[in-house]
């Protein structure tokens, strides 16, 4: 009988250290007061690694449940296991949840979105940029521009670890931060943000680290297709202004590449420093008149004209849905099959479009 009685306390102890290795959110729970403990840049990608199981970006579906589960039955003092969460209470949960992390509301969590939830070391919670996004995406080919040294069209680890300690320092926090320290948060980066594991970040990887505030042409050309009658002078007005910062009549350089980027998102969300060079080349080809390298007003106006005009036609010809017809997404669509292949193709739509008389098939 003595005997037998060890035997269930051994066993009991033994459920009890497999429950809690079972619920992972648990180690990261102060004993005490059992709220969560500010997580280092490791145990953060510890916690995304475990959760976002199948490696593919997202915490999502059973993931999510999963996730949700733990998250709160971590905080009862008793060990009790995720079973505790009734279906009930896990769909009120996963509502209010979502509705206050769920930023773009796509119904699953990104890797940003979960480091809003969890507490985390103040300085490598500054990376994230969540109240500081850039103005736009001009602002970020500067930037992009200003840290690719080499030219490579990559930020590679190296260049990497020189953006994040000017971030830190432009926060006042350079000094709080070793070297291993920054290291560390490089590496996390990568971890983060290298979506296709080169060890490198590419531009629209690089765009997921730095965000900007919006994209300017679905505020102002996408007006046309959702119900506006026409696009108005102060309409273009107020486009070229956006993209022309330093106000000198032409969109050039980093101006040309943030509008070109902004195009290109719409519908092509990865994509390197090549394709957009390729995709530009395409562009200008049928837009540039003047052969001069830069989009003055007059080329910007023709353009959004052309591009409004053809989403509307397509739209009451097909009767298909606006996002279907975006004309910005199309021609995008266009300049990405021109990257691929018939790079021809896309500057035959272009001219097409703007009424000249140059056309090739």
């Amino acid at each position: 009988m003595a005997a037998g009685t060890i035997t269930d306390i051994d066993y009991q102890r033994k459920m009890n250290s497999q429950e809690k290795c079972n619920n992972f959110m648990r180690q990261f729970r102060d004993d005490e007061s059992r709220e969560l403990k500010k997580l280092t840049a490791n145990q953060f990608m510890e916690v995304w690694s475990h959760y976002d199981a199948d490696g593919n970006g997202y915490i999502e579906g059973s993931e999510l449940d999963g996730f949700l589960k733990e998250f709160v039955s971590s905080v009862n003092a008793n060990d009790a296991g995720p079973e505790s969460v009734s279906d009930t209470m896990l769909a009120e949960l996963k509502e209010c949840f979502m509705e206050a992390y769920d930023d773009n509301q796509d119904g699953k969590i990104e890797i940003r979105e979960l480091a809003q939830l969890l507490p985390m070391e103040e300085n490598f919670l500054l990376l994230f940029r969540f109240d500081n996004p850039l103005e736009s995406s001009v602002e970020f080919m500067k930037i992009w521009k200003a840290y690719d040294k080499d030219n490579s069209g990559y930020i590679e680890a190296d260049e990497l670890k020189n953006f994040l300690r000017d971030l830190l320092k432009e926060a006042k926090k350079d000094q709080d931060v070793s070297e291993d320290k920054l290291i560390e948060y490089t590496d996390t980066m990568l971890q983060v943000f290298d979506q296709n594991k080169d060890g490198k970040l590419q531009l629209s990887e690089m765009a997921k680290l730095l965000p900007v505030k919006e994209n300017f042409l679905c505020r102002s050309v996408f007006k046309v297709s959702q119900g506006a009658s026409k696009l108005t002078k102060e309409d273009i007005e107020r486009v070229f202004a956006l993209y022309d910062r330093d106000n000198n009549g032409t969109i050039e350089n980093e101006e040309l590449n943030g509008f070109l980027k902004d195009l290109l998102e719409l519908v092509k969300k990865d994509y390197d420093a090549l394709d957009l060079q390729e995709f530009q080349d395409a562009i200008m080809r049928g837009c540039d008149f003047n052969k001069d390298g830069k989009i003055n007003k007059k080329e910007l106006t023709m353009i959004l004209l052309a591009l409004a005009k053809h989403g509307a036609e397509d739209e009451m010809q097909t009767g298909m849905g606006l996002a279907a017809n975006n004309p910005l997404a199309e021609i995008a669509t266009m300049g990405i099959k021109a990257l691929k292949l018939q790079k021809l193709r896309v500057r035959h739509f272009v001219n097409r479009t703007l009424g000249t008389t140059n056309s090739t098939s």
